[in-house]
Order: structure tokens, then sequence, then C-alpha cells
């Protein structure tokens, strides 16, 4: 599989997530038709510099264009994720 090297205008934000697809996350906020705390898995991860997702919410909503701002990692990927970042201090 070949390995893609970053786009040299791409400037990742700092609390970006780096989630994978079927990972499990959580609302940290109200969005339209899914409450906050509501549980999900990521349907779609999309974007060079702004990196967002598009989850499917155990309520049946469906939403894209979500970040660090509206979503939390939850089970192994916040596993993975603290160990990454306790790697990188």
């Amino acid at each position: 599989m070949p390995t893609w090297k970053p786009h040299s205008l791409a400037k990742p934000h700092s609390d970006q997530l780096d989630l994978r697809l079927r990972d499990t996350v959580r609302a940290l906020v109200d969005l339209p038709d899914v409450p906050a705390n509501t549980p999900g898995r990521v349907l779609l991860a999309n974007g060079f510099n702004w990196q967002r997702y598009r989850v499917l919410f155990d309520n049946g909503v469906e939403l894209g264009d979500l970040d660090h701002r509206h979503i939390e990692a939850t089970g192994k990927a916040a596993r993975r994720l603290a160990k990454a970042a306790s790697r990188r201090r």
C-alpha cells in the first residue's frame, strides 16, 4: 500500500483528531438531532488541512464536517490517541 506524504500546504491544527474509519466517538455538544454524549462510529475521514469526519450516531443520525469541537474518541481509539500523544512529549 503506498504511503502519501502530506501536502506541502497542509498545516494540521495542534488539537486535531487523528481518527480512522470505524473508530468509536461521542458527541461533545448538542448537534442537530444528536444530543451531547451520544455514541457513534466514524464512516468517513477527509481533509488535508482541516481533518473532518462523517459520523453515524447510535440514534441513526449521520452528520458530516465534525472535528475536535464536536466529537471525541472513545474506547480503543481514545487509548491509541493517548498513547500517540505521550510518545510526542
